[in-house]
């Protein structure tokens, strides 16, 4: 397992969500000085100081759910709000559309070429706000000084920390980007990907094919044809790998930016994750530091209050009101993620409402922390909800 993978899934997993929200609330007819409120502060939340500087710290990867919870907060962090179906769709939505960029990634290192072109249309949606533009700028920086040194070796364990994370996810959805890239089938009908055999071989590399035999003093003595079974092609130049540059490679890019509106949903009876996904119930023992990390995390994610009250508007994922509250109604108890705000100060009532709601975490199939020097820095990190 990689200690490097987390500001990768997270930054990639947040430029799909702000692909999918800028998307739809164009096609809801949102006014353009609450859509454009709504992505700066998203952007502004997901780009906070403190809460990258806890990020970027070299850590595991922590569980799905706590992962959930993050994404959660960051979505409801303006004046949009997702109904509890929608807000599954999105989830959704985001780590197929990310999962599937990994597996086409031609090699390991290209999944940071993935997330500079993540980086590059998050820098586009607030190019007029020059504040949130700097924020975006020094986490763009951040990635280049501490991704690019990495070896090919480091990239490639990256790569399997992801696959790991997500191999267990496989919820079948039809996409208008997926199907415009491949003609061929993308997904079976239990929601695994069907990877090409055919395209640009990775870079640095030859088409396969010929097989190469050397003598001892290292000549090549003979040379074999064989069928490779696919229809390759020559590697494309390499990507830039500097804040700014031609990346070379699409994946990671905006493909819900076309003038048409875009179909995202689910297929057939697999209209959310639950008919694809098994609760582990079983208790996990880094429970305790995951839950500390999360507190870390999301005493982070301080979001500015305006200071005028604007009205709250709902985004849909779904086709129909009718069709997200089907979705919602069919999705078990067990799976549903409540989004939790805590106002955290520092007196013995609050201590009491905390530890219920540790102990909730802890029902659910994580046990929760009993130190009591651990919950009094989770109180103070939580200070500035």
């Amino acid at each position: 397992m990689s200690t490097r993978t987390l500001p990768l899934l997270f930054i990639n997993l947040g430029g799909e969500m702000l692909y999918i929200l800028d998307q739809r609330l164009r096609a809801q007819n949102i006014p353009a000085d609450k859509a454009k409120k709504v992505m700066n502060d998203i952007i502004t939340t997901m780009f906070n100081k403190k809460f990258l500087e806890e990020l970027f710290k070299p850590q595991e990867l922590y569980s799905k759910k706590a992962l959930r919870t993050v994404f959660d907060r960051l979505a409801h962090a303006s004046i949009m709000r997702l109904n509890q179906a929608s807000m599954d769709k999105l989830y959704d939505l985001m780590t197929m559309a990310f999962k599937y960029q990994v597996l086409l990634c031609p090699r390991p290192k290209d999944i940071l070429l993935v997330s500079f072109n993540h980086m590059d249309a998050i820098r586009d949606f607030v190019k007029d706000t020059p504040s949130i533009l700097s924020q975006v700028d020094e986490t763009n920086k951040q990635l280049v000084e501490i991704y690019t040194p990495l070896s090919g070796g480091e990239f490639q364990l990256i790569r399997q920390t992801l696959l790991i994370f997500f191999q267990d996810m496989h919820i079948r959805v039809i996409l208008d980007m997926f199907i415009k890239r491949q003609k061929n089938k993308v997904q079976n009908s239990n929601g695994r990907f069907v990877l090409p055999t055919s395209g640009p071989v990775p870079y640095g590399t030859h088409t396969p094919g010929l097989i190469r035999m050397f003598s001892c003093s290292g000549e090549e003595v003979r040379r074999m044809q064989f069928r490779d079974g696919g229809n390759y092609c020559g590697a494309l130049r390499e990507g830039s790998f500097e804040m700014y540059g031609d990346r070379v490679i699409k994946l990671g890019t905006n493909m819900y930016s076309v003038s048409r509106p875009v179909e995202t949903h689910m297929s057939g009876t697999s209209k959310n994750s639950s008919q694809h996904t098994k609760v582990n119930t079983t208790p996990n023992p880094l429970a305790k530091e995951e839950l500390n990390l999360l507190a870390r995390l999301m005493g982070g994610l301080e979001v500015q209050k305006s200071a005028n009250t604007d009205s709250g508007f709902r985004v849909n994922l779904f086709a129909t009101d009718e069709e997200e509250e089907e979705a919602l109604i069919s999705r078990p108890d067990e799976l549903s993620y409540d989004v939790i705000n805590i106002q955290a100060t520092k007196d013995k009532q609050t201590n009491a409402e905390l530890a219920k709601i540790m102990g909730e975490f802890g029902e659910m199939g994580e046990p929760a922390s009993s130190s009591s020097s651990k919950g009094d820095d989770l109180l103070a990190m939580m200070d500035g909800l």
